[in-house]
């Protein structure tokens, strides 16, 4: 058995869990709604205020399904009951973030500005602490598999850079450093 497929999913209250014809599911709670269509060989069942998931046989595809599925499902029950959220850090010299109802407007060093148009099911801040702090983005989202995409987008606008650090970096990030070019010895 798969370790993390024979795991049930626990909801919590306020959370509508719904198997719709098709293996489509649909899960609802105070933070929104989301669905997800599952493959037809695994089977959900739903006995009171757990989920369980079952497999069919033991070949690698049913295996690997079994896992993931299980992740997927248990990803939107926390999504729909207390959400996801990511922090990001522009660290540079002048580089600055500003939220314009859905739109993200970053200075990062180049020559223009960027702006960054998120989904409707994504809400953004952004904040600068005091003068010298980094400026941080903060999103806030029920859709982990979404707000994942979006962030790692707004990363890859401007990478964080192995010498100075310079970039966009997740808070709490560990970045691998490089010593720069030194002065031979003469």
């Amino acid at each position: 058995m798969s370790r993390i497929g024979k795991l049930p999913v626990h909801l919590p209250s306020g959370v509508t869990f719904k198997v719709e014809p098709g293996n489509v599911v649909k899960v609802k709670g105070p933070l929104g709604e989301l669905t997800q269509k599952v493959d037809t060989d695994i089977k959900i069942i739903v006995e009171g205020e757990k989920i369980t998931f079952e497999r069919p046989s033991d070949q690698p595809r049913h295996r690997s399904l079994h896992g993931l599925y299980r992740s997927l499902i248990n990803n939107m029950v926390n999504g729909v009951s207390t959400g996801y959220t990511i922090k990001q850090e522009l660290v540079g010299v002048g580089f600055r973030a500003e939220v314009k109802g859905q739109v993200l407007e970053l200075n990062i060093g180049y020559s223009h500005e960027i702006h960054f148009m998120l989904p409707d099911e994504i809400k953004a801040t952004a904040e600068v602490a005091k003068k010298g702090a980094n400026p941080v983005i903060t999103l806030k989202s029920h859709d982990k598999q979404l707000i994942g995409m979006v962030a790692a987008k707004i990363r890859s606008l401007r990478k964080p850079e192995p010498y100075k650090g310079k970039g966009i970096k997740f808070v709490g990030e560990q970045l691998r450093r490089k010593a720069g070019k030194s002065a031979s010895a003469k």
